[in-house]
C-alpha cells in the first residue's frame, strides 16, 4: 500500500496539471459514473492529502467560494493507482474507475479501494479519524503522543495504526525505529515526550525526502552503501525487507516476525 509521501506527490501532481481548469470527468468503468457526472465541466480548484487519503476539490467556473464545492475521496488500497498521459486521451483500457481530462494531460484511476463523492462532513469525519500527518503543516504531534502515552500496546504497533500517526506504512516504520534505536516491541508507554519528538522530526525529513524524489530515502549518507534491499531497482533500507542478512552497521542478523497482521522487520542488537 502506497505512504503518506506518495499520496502528498500525487496531489501536488494533480494540483500542477489540472488546478484552475474546467475538467472532464468520467468512469468508464461505470462504478463511479454518478459521482463523476455531478463533478463533469466543474473546475479543479485544488488537490490535498491527508495520510494516505487523496481529497480532490472540485468548483463551479462561476464561483471562486465554497459555494457548490465538490469532493472526491480516494483511498488506493493496496492495487489502486493513477496513470498520467497527455489530454486527449485514448480509449480507455482495462478497468478504470475515474478519468479526469484537462487541457493538457488527463488521469485514469483504477484498483482504488475507495472512490467516492464526499461532503465537508465526510471529510471532517475523516480528519477526525486520523492522527496528525508528519507532511502537512497544521499537524498537531501533540495528539499522537496523547495517544501513545495511554496505550499498552508495542511501539511498532502505533506507528501503524492510522490513528495515532496518519501516513505512517511498513517501511517509515521499520526504519525510523531502527535509526532511533528502538525495539519495535517497547511498550508504547515507556517512550517519552523526548524519544517522540525525535521520531516525529524524523519521520517529518524523511518522509519529505519522499515527495521531493518520489521514492523512500532512509539512509544516512556514511551508511548509504551496498546492496539494494529486495531488488535492484530499489533503495537501500537498513532492516525493511532484509530478514536474514546481516545488519549493516552491527553484522547481527535482521530479524522478522508479525505484528497486528504485517510483517515486521528489527535488529534485535542496534534495536535494545
Amino acid at each position: 500500500m502506497p505512504e503518506g509521501h506518495t499520496l502528498h506527490r500525487l496531489a501536488r501532481r494533480q494540483q500542477r496539471v489540472f488546478g484552475g481548469q474546467r475538467v472532464h470527468v468520467s468512469s468508464p468503468q461505470g462504478r463511479f459514473a454518478d459521482g463523476a457526472a455531478v463533478v463533469d465541466g466543474l473546475v479543479f480548484a485544488k488537490a490535498e492529502a491527508w495520510g494516505k487519503h487523496l481529497i480532490q476539490h472540485y468548483r463551479p467556473p462561476s464561483t471562486t467560494g465554497r459555494a457548490g464545492r465538490r469532493m472526491i475521496h480516494v483511498h488506493l488500497g493496496l492495487y489502486g493507482g493513477f496513470t498520467e498521459a497527455p489530454a486527449p486521451l485514448s480509449a480507455p483500457i482495462g478497468q478504470v474507475r475515474l478519468r479526469i481530462e484537462g487541457d493538457e494531460f488527463g488521469a485514469d484511476l483504477r484498483g482504488p479501494t475507495a472512490c467516492e463523492l464526499f461532503t465537508p462532513a465526510d471529510l471532517d469525519d475523516l480528519i477526525h479519524r486520523l492522527g496528525p500527518d508528519p507532511l502537512r503543516k497544521d499537524a498537531d504531534p501533540g495528539r499522537a503522543v496523547s495517544a501513545i502515552s495511554r496505550s499498552r500496546r508495542p511501539i511498532g504497533a502505533l506507528l501503524m495504526d492510522q490513528r495515532v500517526i496518519a501516513g505512517v506504512g511498513n517501511v517509515y516504520r521499520a526504519e525510523v525505529l531502527f535509526r532511533a534505536g528502538i525495539d519495535p516491541y517497547r511498550d508504547a508507554r515507556s517512550i517519552d515526550a523526548e524519544t517522540f519528538d525525535a521520531i516525529w522530526a524524523d519521520l517529518c525529513a524523511l518522509m519529505r525526502i519522499g515527495v521531493r524524489r518520489g521514492r523512500i530515502h532512509v539512509m544516512r549518507p556514511a551508511d548509504d552503501h551496498g546492496a539494494p534491499s529486495y531488488a535492484a531497482d530499489r533503495p537501500r533500507t537498513y532492516v525493511y525487507r532484509r530478514a536474514g542478512e546481516p545488519c549493516r552497521i552491527c553484522g547481527t542478523t535482521v530479524r522478522i516476525a508479525e505484528l497486528d497482521g504485517r510483517n515486521l522487520y528489527w535488529c534485535p542488537v542496534c534495536q535494545t
